[in-house]
């Protein structure tokens, strides 16, 4: 070997290694092995396992260093390993902290996280004196990931930015610098901060996309943890099918079994315990196959929640869970840790074990703890309490855990994820409606409810900033859905705008979630304030509820609460599906006879069905009062005016009492200000309607066929006092983010709405479902009309149910003409809907 072709030998196994080290980081472990093998077949190596001559190899070494992490990420870890031990027999000194810190990566890809951090802790000032600026930085990333597992958020943060600081110096390193985005993310999940987790996210993804796609399937996984983390399992499973589906192609098997994990969590979170547990014993197998018995551990921790979930095996799970804890301690994963014995406390509760529980829950949370940790601490706490008949304990550990919940969502801007967070504290919420019963105190009931219910109401309008990106995919979707529309109008399928459209959805969705918070809530109204404006309005509140026995309603009236039993909530619920497919049966059809005969009597049978279970035992408390009616999930669809004590009386639904109660001292009821009028198109009543009720309103706006455009009536609805719409209206249950308005030029979105700076006073939906709402744990409502009422509108009025086109013209004529003459919307709309008393209007708000 000649002395020129030395540094060309040297330079080509340098070069092999860096693209080996790049594939292997970038999700291609196989293509990095072959690399590695190559420089070793140009250093004369026939075996990687071929002992070392005396001295430093300095090349070689490099080269089985790379080659043992490539081995232990294939799964491969006792050769990983070997490779290692073969490589430090021959180090150099000034390559020893490569080395340490490949035994610290190693060591964590295999879960001996304990054992990992002094390696990298040794490794970090020998890689900094040696100047390895680029492998320096890869260990702090590695250091950041084991101080963020074991809920070290500071150090983790501070490795992370040392990391992009040092990456950033290197044009080639922007994946590196991606990665330390990426893990910064996680910790913020893990702070509660899931907008900004979700900005990180995206940011790395944007990187990920250009140069290492194969990434993009951890940071899926990643993104599912951080919507778990706010209430959102489902739209957390889309996001770890996708991720599934990438690890299918690709060799990176720890975190596909992470993916598998986190799929078992998220199936947990929808209630679907069977499920959970199948995924969870699959990636438990998949860790042992690699031997990482420390990611088992978590593993069987999700299989005993999947089994306490489902009420089976209740002794064993609080035992289990009970060694568990000991053990994850013993392994530095002090969250997880944490939540065994949290589980271990719920199972002890669960058999009565309430001693045992007691001295579980006693211990405190870390301070590294995620917010959804300690809600759930605080509602086992609370279910702890009240067998013992301590109920202001009882109470008092809910409020607590109340105020945590708060604390957490208020950090999000996003709608969605500020009600998707109320199902963290779904248990909390029953136990502290438990305790607030348990006190017979129909005040602490009240309080409670008003505290507990439809929070989101409560918390400032954060407008999301708009940017280039979700500008294009809203315009796109607007677009596409006009024709899909237009193509199903036409009877032509429309399936593949229609797929687009979902994408885009979820696009913009996405863009939402990053939308950080405001200023904390709006405070609640206190008692006397809502008891006397009851009065002024001379009214009573009825707040359904239900418990164990049932439904009940607590009834505020004359400034006196009390409460009341009520009837059966599987009655309710089949009455109220039967009445919906009644009205539905009925709506602009004439049907023959005898069939009309059947259905009509079906419907009065169902009215007096919910009439009997939730109105009679209230009939003498409200006797001719006007109603204020806050319902719980199982209500949010009733058409009340329909049932006969209610029928032609003063009816307004309202999230909570103290949401009613504001927007009763913002609305005035009259007709001041500039009113708007827009009518959709393929609905033949609709131009008639519009122009009969802009004939009420001289001066105002009128927006009919092509003019009727989303960007005519955005531009006019932000100064508008009344605006009336006559549309097809289309409710969207499972993205409510979508439910929408058809206009000239596509569709009035829920998500438009949220948008606005400034909404309109008072809102007439005269379409379709557009009141159905979806409601999540802690009664929070979503749709078109909940976006309305959320984004600062006093009163809405629309229909639960479908309406008849021209019984809602005459309605609809008759409201407005009533409005103008200064009454108010709940007597309006009782007044115009006497002469059709099958019209599901309800009036929502004030």
């Amino acid at each position: 070997m000649t002395a020129e072709a030395v540094p060309d030998l040297g330079e080509q196994v340098r070069v092999l290694q860096q693209r080996a080290v790049e594939a292997t980081n970038n999700g291609q472990p196989l293509a990095g092995r072959r690399l590695l093998h190559t420089a070793l077949r140009l250093l004369g190596w026939s075996s990687p396992d071929t002992p070392p001559g005396p001295g430093p190899d300095r090349p070689a070494v490099r080269v089985l260093t790379s080659l043992a992490g490539v081995e232990v990420v294939l799964g491969h870890s006792e050769r990983g390993f070997h490779l290692l031990d073969t490589a430090e027999a021959a180090v150099a000194p000034e390559d020893r902290g490569v080395l340490l810190q490949q035994r610290g990566l190693l060591l964590v890809l295999v879960g001996r996280m304990g054992e990992a951090l002094p390696y990298l802790d040794e490794a970090i000032p020998l890689l900094r004196r040696a100047g390895e600026e680029v492998v320096l930085a890869r260990s702090l990333l590695n250091r950041a990931l084991l101080h963020q597992i074991a809920g070290r958020v500071r150090p983790a943060m501070a490795d992370l930015g040392q990391c992009a600081e040092l990456g950033s110096r290197y044009p080639s390193e922007r994946a590196l610098v991606a990665k330390a985005r990426h893990g910064r993310g996680q910790c913020r999940v893990l702070t509660g901060d899931i907008p900004g987790a979700l900005r990180d996210f995206d940011a790395a993804g944007v990187v990920y996309a250009e140069l290492c796609a194969e990434m993009l399937g951890p940071l899926g996984v990643d993104k599912a943890r951080a919507l778990l983390a706010a209430g959102l399992p489902s739209e957390a499973a889309i996001e770890l099918d996708a991720a599934l589906g990438l690890f299918a192609v690709s060799r990176l098997d720890q975190e596909h079994a992470e993916a598998e994990l986190t799929r078992a969590r998220a199936a947990l979170a929808t209630g679907r315990p069977a499920e959970a547990r199948e995924w969870a014993a699959r990636a438990r197998a998949h860790f042992r196959r690699r031997g990482n018995e420390t990611w088992a551990a978590v593993a069987t921790l999700t299989v005993l929640r999947a089994d306490f979930a489902a009420g089976r095996r209740l002794a064993a799970v609080a035992a289990a869970t009970e060694a568990l804890a000991d053990q994850l301690t013993a392994l530095g994963l002090r969250n997880d840790a944490e939540a065994a014995a949290l589980l271990s406390a719920r199972a002890n509760i669960a058999r009565r074990e309430v001693g045992r529980a007691g001295d579980q829950l006693a211990k405190r949370l870390g301070a590294g703890a995620p917010p959804p940790s300690h809600v759930v601490r605080s509602g086992a706490g609370a279910v702890r309490a009240r067998p013992t008949g301590a109920g202001g304990r009882a109470f008092a550990t809910a409020r607590a855990g109340l105020d945590r919940l708060d604390a957490h969502r208020v950090r999000f801007g996003s709608f969605d994820l500020q009600t998707g967070a109320a199902s963290l504290g779904d248990e909390l919420a029953r136990a502290g409606l438990a305790a607030a019963l348990g006190t017979a105190d129909p005040m602490v009931v009240f309080r409670w409810l008003d505290r507990s219910r439809a929070r989101a109401f409560q918390v400032p309008a954060v407008r999301a900033p708009t940017d280039e990106r979700t500008l294009d995919a809203v315009a796109e979707l607007r677009h596409l859905a006009h024709e899909a529309r237009t193509a199903e109008l036409a009877g032509r399928p429309a399936t593949q705008a229609r797929r687009r459209c979902l994408a885009l959805e979820r696009v913009i969705r996405a863009r939402d979630w990053q939308t950080g918070g405001g200023d904390g809530y709006h405070a609640g109204a206190p008692f006397a304030d809502v008891a006397a404006e009851l009065d002024r309005a001379g009214s009573v509140l009825l707040s359904f509820l239900t418990d164990r026995t049932g439904f009940k309603a607590l009834v505020l009236a004359g400034g006196r609460l009390s409460l009341v039993a009520l009837g059966d909530p599987a009655a309710v619920a089949e009455a109220l599906a039967r009445l919906h497919s009644d009205l539905d049966t009925l709506c602009g059809r004439r049907l023959p006879h005898a069939i009309d005969r059947v259905v009509r009597t079906s419907l009065r049978r169902q009215l007096a069905v919910l009439t009997e279970h939730l109105l009679a035992p209230l009939a003498a408390t409200i006797a001719d009062a006007d109603v204020v009616i806050v319902p719980n999930a199982p209500l949010s669809t009733v058409p009340w005016g329909l049932l006969p004590p209610l029928r032609g009386r003063p009816v307004t639904v309202s999230p909570s009492p103290s949401a009613w109660h504001a927007a009763r001292r913002g609305a005035d009821g009259t007709a001041a200000g500039r009113v708007l009028v827009v009518a959709g198109p393929a609905l033949d009543h609709a131009p008639a309607e519009a122009s009969r009720i802009s004939a009420v309103y001289p001066g105002g706006t009128l927006l009919t066929g092509a003019h009727a455009t989303v960007a005519a009536t955005l531009g006019a609805l932000g100064d508008a006092a009344i605006v009336h719409f006559a549309a097809h209206g289309h409710h969207e249950p499972e993205n409510v983010l979508f439910s929408r308005l058809d206009l000239a030029d596509g569709p009035l979105m829920a998500y438009d709405v949220h948008q606005l700076e400034t909404a309109p006073r008072h809102v007439v939906l005269s379409a379709c479902d557009v009141g159905r709402s979806v409601v999540r744990p802690g009664d929070e409502f979503l749709g078109f009309t909940a976006a309305l009422l959320y984004s600062g509108s006093q009163t809405v009025v629309s229909s639960v149910a479908r309406v008849d086109d021209q019984a809602a013209v005459e309605v609809m004529y008759a409201y407005h003409r009533a409005l103008v003459r200064g009454v108010r919307a709940p007597r309006a709309l009782a007044d115009a809907t006497r002469g059709e008393p099958l019209t599901p209007f309800v009036c929502f708000g004030a």
